[in-house]
């Protein structure tokens, strides 16, 4: 089966083949840089980077662009509540941004512009559209798009424009001919910093969120690509809007398939800054590791709403340990995949079908058992390999086994009894369970069996599990 992707667009699954054959050219819209990054940006960024694993794994080069805007009303507020410039304030974020997506094991596009340095690109995009007729300066300065003057304003969401001015709230009073125009330049204002502000034909000021998306990945993609990805809270506005502009101006289709990763929720309500119920990724960093919860996001279906909970988490820590078990029972073979294998072609199958995810895992959990079976190197093998796939069991399987939450340093390592483990000053945690499991091994060869027990119920109280075998004993972190 070929690929098949969910078309936004056509509301229908489609067969997928590039504009260019053997090249895909992505476009994702990326982050508004002025705070950490949440659950939500991590979800959005996540499946789009499963996306462009899966084509490459398919021999596609991906040219895969995720913008930075580094130019928006909430930015200029933070920099000037925090008395600093605007381009302080975002390179410090975009550091921390990625600090955050590198954890996650979210690959770097290809590409990823800053806003603004395309601020010339997007001045010519308003020129040509005022050009047409399609855009229009408003008495206080600001440039709008004339949404009811683009035929097709509302394809992308499937609603017309009466639907659309019913749930407008934007008042006419602001300079806008009709409530559902939208601004593609704004006139400075006396209170914004001068790195705030740009020169144009139509006085100082700056870009409209809108437009930004549409000068970048013209830029960088063509007038036309393969792929535009996004969050579905962008499906409308944004993406809307960036079709009327960019078609407008160019006359020729943005983008031929149109993707929207379902939201994050909490207590069944999407996770967002604005409504101030949401977790940043280094936040959750505190409590799981990086891979849980990126095997947490990955496990759903990109296009379903997903539920955020430390239960749901640990559940998926507890599966993807399952996981990793096998790989630690038996060492993995290098493997290539061939993918008319049965559970290699079940797997492709799978992700062939709009990336179906809670498939392709399912089959990984097929090859685990057959490795717990059978200890075959290949299963072992095609298992780390497909699930490379996702970007899931690169890593060593005792160090994700016996990973722990941090904790901070002046933290005692202490025993059951609450007394101070007794060690080398500087001992490190791991050290301190090595020391102890040969304390115990030297007890039962003494056969000292309750001394033996006692370090293992320590050494558990402590989130420590043991593991015996003929080859000696290992450890892991307790569920």
């Amino acid at each position: 089966m070929s690929l098949r992707i969910y078309n936004t667009l056509s509301r229908a699954l489609e067969e997928f083949s590039p504009i260019e054959p053997g090249h895909v050219r992505m476009y994702v819209c990326g982050i508004t840089v002025y705070e950490l990054c949440h659950v939500g940006h991590a979800r959005a960024n996540m499946v789009f980077d499963v996306v462009q694993r899966w084509l490459r794994a398919g021999g596609y080069r991906v040219t895969y662009v995720r913008n930075i805007t580094d130019i928006e009303d909430k930015i200029i507020r933070r920099a000037l509540a925090n008395g600093e410039t605007v381009r302080a304030l975002t390179d410090r974020m975009i550091a921390e941004m990625y600090r955050d997506f590198d954890a996650l094991g979210i690959d770097r596009p290809t590409h990823d512009p800053r806003a603004t340095d395309y601020v010339p690109q997007m001045l010519d995009i308003v020129r040509r559209l005022e050009a047409k007729g399609l855009a229009y300066r408003a008495e206080g300065g600001d440039v709008n798009f004339a949404v009811r003057r683009f035929p097709g304003y509302g394809k992308l969401s499937g609603k017309s424009l009466d639907e659309l001015h019913a749930g407008e709230r934007v008042a006419v009073a602001e300079g806008k001919e009709d409530p559902l125009d939208f601004v593609l330049w704004k006139s400075a204002k006396p209170t914004e910093p001068p790195d705030a502000q740009w020169d144009s034909a139509y006085g100082k000021g700056r870009p409209g969120w809108h437009i930004e998306c549409s000068a970048m990945s013209c830029a960088l993609l063509g007038n036309t690509f393969d792929i535009h990805g996004g969050g579905a809270d962008l499906q409308f506005p944004h993406h809307e809007n960036e079709i009327a502009q960019s078609e407008g101006a160019n006359g020729q289709p943005l983008a031929r398939f149109w993707m929207h990763n379902g939201f994050v929720n909490i207590d069944n309500e999407k996770m967002s800054k604005s409504l101030g119920n949401f977790f940043t990724i280094r936040e959750v960093l505190q409590k799981f590791d990086p891979e849980t919860l990126r095997f947490f996001i990955v496990r759903a279906h990109y296009r379903s709403p997903l539920n955020y909970s430390d239960v749901h988490l640990e559940d998926a820590r507890g599966a993807l340990k399952r996981l990793y078990t096998a790989l630690d029972l038996v060492a993995p073979a290098p493997v290539a995949i061939d993918w008319t294998d049965p559970s290699a072609a079940k797997f492709k199958m799978a992700m062939d079908n709009d990336f179906g995810t809670p498939e392709a895992v399912a089959v990984l959990f097929e090859l685990a058992a057959e490795v717990n079976r059978t200890r075959s190197p290949q299963a072992a093998g095609l298992l780390r390999a497909l699930g490379g796939c996702l970007g899931i069991l690169q890593g060593e399987p005792r160090h994700f086994l016996q990973w722990r939450p941090p904790v901070p340093a002046s933290s005692a390592l202490t025993s059951a009894s609450g007394g101070a483990a007794a060690g080398p000053a500087g001992e490190s945690f791991d050290q301190m369970v090595e020391r102890r499991i040969a304390e115990r091994a030297a007890a039962k060869k003494a056969r000292n069996f309750a001394q033996a027990d006692r370090i293992r119920d320590e050494l558990l109280a402590q989130g420590v599990l043991l593991k015996d075998s003929p080859s000696g004993t290992t450890w892991e972190a307790a569920s």
